[in-house]
């Protein structure tokens, strides 16, 4: 599609204000819209697609590629976060012997019990 500068903008397809999508406009110009969406006469038929619902489009983009890369590298980054803080609160944690190898779970009870015993210390 040429532009003249004595064009009026209206002509152009993107000053449009009908129906016709800018997209149906140059697959009309270009000669690649199907028979069926195209009247004759060098215009392109409105063509109604039902919207999708709010979880519809969700599921759709999130079976993109892109989508499930960064959600991938987001859960990394959080797992990563989350090993850090326990080995932090590992740290200290009284044990013997001090460099024991601990589960998350063993981390937890026995921070709950050094923090009762440091209440106690506290009360007396």
């Amino acid at each position: 599609m040429m532009l003249s500068p004595d064009q009026p903008e209206s002509d152009l397809p993107w000053g449009q204000t009908d129906t016709v999508t800018l997209l149906d406009t140059f697959n009309v110009q270009c000669g690649s819209m199907p028979a069926e969406l195209n009247d004759g006469n060098g215009k392109a038929r409105s063509v109604h697609v039902p919207a999708l619902s709010r979880e519809e489009k969700r599921r759709k983009r999130r079976a993109t590629a892109k989508y499930r890369s960064a959600h991938a590298t987001r859960e990394r980054v959080r797992v990563v976060a989350f090993n850090v803080a326990f080995a932090e609160l590992r740290k200290l944690l009284p044990t013997l012997p001090p460099d024991k190898k601990l589960s998350k779970i063993e981390i937890l009870r026995l921070a709950m019990c050094y923090i009762s015993y440091l209440n106690h210390v506290l009360d007396v």
